[in-house]
């Protein structure tokens, strides 16, 4: 572990917060993946240069390598991985976000084991945390709930519960959470299912269908109305479940090779939405936009609000930040739509390439975290103004554009503690302040 420490010209974060995360926002610091898709948070202090060979805080490399990103709650940084040939151990860690200390690391044996290797998921499922501890979900099927001083509050097999947890490429849905429950979706091959959990002690709340889709998405809670939505993507099907019961609220199947991106809320009743690509043919189905939830006679609908008829995504979901939703393509191209009127703004490259990571964004600039440890940093305005390139570790050589997952290295996530970036490479975890 290096420890270092620094000082830096920063910049102060502000943002629109929906009402769903701010249970979240009163007791931690990045409570769930994309931080329930609030990807900033008030008055914080976000540095604007480092590089491996000064301004790195403290990096501390992790008990396994792992694809989730890591949640924060009071000055802890909990970190899920996984290690051995077959994914034996499933490994939890809690570090203090000061000085990237460990303070304790949970291992269980991994109930299904299969090879480690880069074409399925590892430890891809992002936990929650909160005022209690952390909730964990690992693709083999173990679901864990720890305090925070990692021990166990319960605990539950769902290989033992409900069969094999398979799917192609493996599981990589993250968990998402209210005040009183975790949702946790299962899209496997085969009877794949959506269930609302207690976190208190573990209990079924509710159990459904899933979408019967491949899917690497994660659920999410939008704001309709006076009450909630839980949105899932899967290719071709998007659907709204009401968090209280599990009942399916409404279908949406106009979009296509949605398989990645997550759902994120833009206003009550809307969501932005990202895709590879259509299906292919004369006239692909759209695939990036704003989808609109409305209320009918007979219930509930969605329709796109605006399509971004040019845009696609990678690995990273799409990115809403003063007025504008951002979308980054596998070669690096970033389109910049206004978030109203779906009109392009601005088409560029970003140096930094590929993301994996959802983009953060401070008062003044959006950080665009390249999946081979370079960050690229935007001003924010009406035109592609790139006012730094950061490295995070030393650049490896290229491997050119490939489908799959890379071999190398890879940038799988960014949170915000305070005035810190905390980044989780596949085996390291990284602080700059």
């Amino acid at each position: 572990m290096a420890n270092r420490i620094l000082t830096l010209t920063c910049l102060s974060v502000i943002y629109f917060v929906p009402s769903l995360s701010l249970f979240a926002q009163e007791k931690t610091q990045w409570s769930s993946f994309q931080n329930g898709g609030v990807n900033q948070q008030v008055d914080a202090e976000l540095p604007t240069q480092w590089s491996p060979e000064n301004s790195i805080a403290w990096q501390t490399e992790l008990e396994g390598y792992g694809q989730s990103s890591p949640v924060i709650a009071d000055s802890t940084a909990f970190v899920t991985s996984v290690t051995g040939d077959n994914k034996e151990s499933l490994n939890i860690e809690a570090f203090s976000t000061a000085d990237g200390k460990r303070k304790w690391l949970f291992t269980h044996e991994n109930s299904s084991p299969e090879p480690n290797t880069v074409m399925v998921s590892r430890a891809a499922p992002t936990p929650v945390a909160d005022a209690d501890g952390v909730i964990t979900f690992f693709e083999g099927g173990n679901l864990f709930a720890l305090n925070n001083s990692g021990n166990v509050r319960w605990k539950r097999d769902l290989t033992v519960e409900f069969g094999d947890v398979k799917a192609r490429h493996g599981i990589a849905a993250s968990l998402e959470h209210n005040k009183d429950h975790v949702f946790l979706w299962c899209e496997r091959s085969d009877s794949p299912y959506v269930m609302a959990i207690r976190k208190s002690d573990g209990e079924t709340v509710w159990k459904q269908k899933g979408l019967g889709n491949t899917s690497w998405s994660s659920p999410r809670l939008i704001d309709v109305g006076d009450g909630q939505h839980l949105v899932l993507s899967s290719i071709g099907l998007i659907v709204g479940l009401n968090p209280e019961s599990g009942e399916r609220l409404w279908e949406f199947s106009e979009v296509a090779s949605n398989s990645s991106s997550t759902p994120v809320a833009v206003g009550n009743g809307k969501f932005l939405m990202g895709a590879s690509g259509g299906r292919g043919g004369a006239k692909p189905a759209p695939s990036c936009g704003v989808i609109a939830i409305e209320k009918t006679d007979e219930g509930y609908s969605a329709k796109w609000s605006w399509v971004a008829e040019k845009a696609t995504c990678s690995f990273g979901s799409p990115f809403a930040f003063d007025g504008k939703a951002y979308f980054v393509n596998r070669t690096g191209i970033v389109n910049c739509h206004d978030i109203e009127t779906g009109e392009n703004v601005y088409t560029g490259r970003l140096s930094s390439g590929q993301i994996w990571a959802t983009p953060l964004a401070s008062k003044d600039a959006i950080y665009f975290f390249g999946k081979g440890g370079a960050t690229s940093i935007v001003a924010k305005g009406n035109e592609l103004n790139i006012v730094a390139d950061n490295d995070l570790w030393k650049p490896e050589p290229a491997e050119g554009e490939r489908r799959g997952p890379p071999s190398g290295s890879v940038l799988y996530a960014a949170a915000i503690d305070g005035s810190s970036l905390i980044m989780r490479r596949g085996d390291i975890l990284y602080c700059v302040k």
